[in-house]
């Protein structure tokens, strides 16, 4: 006779999902505000001018605008910057 029960599919069913991270817009794309520009594990981008930092290090669109890339700063770190659309257009 069998001394264990069959545990089957009860040890099973702990697969979390996924995290879909990556850069979600690129430099010269429009955004609204509240769009998520990048979700990423750690800071390998920085929040610049009308963007901002979420809890997960998400960087996202404080004001509606046109996304650029920049390097600068001490330690030539990558920073997001959200121009606004009149001021990118001149």
């Amino acid at each position: 006779m069998a001394h264990k029960k069959a545990g089957g599919s009860t040890r099973n069913g702990r697969n979390s999902n996924p995290q879909y991270r990556g850069c979600k817009v690129f430099a010269g794309q429009v955004v609204t505000a509240g769009s998520i520009i990048v979700r990423q594990c750690g800071n390998k981008l920085w929040a610049g001018l009308n963007a901002a930092e979420g809890r997960d290090c998400t960087i996202y669109a404080k004001i509606d605008g046109i996304v650029k890339y920049d390097q600068r700063g001490k330690r030539e770190r990558r920073y997001i910057d959200i121009l606004p659309a009149e001021v990118a257009a001149n």
